[in-house]
């Protein structure tokens, strides 16, 4: 994985849909960036197309919003769910299950990760790190959202994804633009963010990868927006 920005050219509208390029795929970013909720979708898709999955929650830093909020219809799916015991009940303990070292021991798999939202949080990846980097099929995407209190501006954005690099001992290699203001969120909401993401790829060097938009507004977007990723809202978790 690197900055080269591969991505942009093989990455077309839905291509995310069963074309996973790496092994192993990290969404990470800021709380409230929506990452859980673009996980979920990108592996829910690339179940349908025949892929087999897993998806992994090392969010250690919010028991709120978690994968497991979905995880019947993970399993309907036939993907597999890597997630902490005391997910969904009232004990908050930051604790990661064993299982997660199967991230990496076991190649097999295509899994998609969900990175707890800050430093703190991306810790919990740095105990995989090494074993990433000797494999090194994997990829990093920063979950960027600029209507959130604390990323508002590329250059906030910035040192959050800094954050995380130092925090994660890993790189990221790619922006999702998933700017949204949930359920209220219109075409042009999305259609204003672009500007947002393409200097947050400038001041970074990372490629967007991705803009993401629930799958009702996609085709008032499809043509307007490059590499268009239509995704399903989840329960509890936009």
């Amino acid at each position: 994985s690197g900055r080269d920005g591969n991505f942009r050219d093989c990455l077309c509208a839905g291509a995310y849909q069963g074309g996973l390029m790496k092994r192993i795929t990290v969404f990470s970013g800021h709380y409230g960036s929506g990452k859980t909720n673009v996980a979920i979708s990108v592996a829910l898709d690339a179940a349908k197309a025949g892929k087999s999955m897993t998806v992994a929650d090392l969010d250690i830093v919010n028991p709120y919003f978690r994968t497991k909020d979905s995880a019947k219809e993970l399993e309907a799916a036939g993907i597999e769910l890597i997630c902490s015991d005391y997910a969904n009940t009232n004990v908050d303990i930051p604790a990661l299950p064993q299982s997660m070292y199967a991230i990496t021991d076991d190649r097999s798999r295509s899994v998609i990760v969900d990175l707890g939202g800050d430093d703190r949080g991306a810790l919990a990846l740095g105990r995989l790190a090494p074993a990433m980097k000797e494999e090194n099929d994997f990829d990093l995407f920063a979950v960027v959202n600029m209507f959130r209190p604390l990323t508002t501006t590329a250059q906030d954005t910035l040192e959050v994804i800094k954050e995380i690099e130092t925090a994660s001992g890993l790189r990221f290699t790619g922006i999702v633009n998933n700017s949204n203001l949930g359920e209220e969120t219109t075409a042009q909401t999305v259609l204003s963010s672009v500007p947002y993401a393409e200097e947050i790829s400038r001041v970074s060097g990372l490629p967007v990868v991705m803009t993401t938009v629930k799958k009702e507004l996609y085709p008032e977007l499809l043509g307007k927006i490059k590499n268009l990723e239509p995704i399903t809202l989840q329960p509890k978790i936009w």
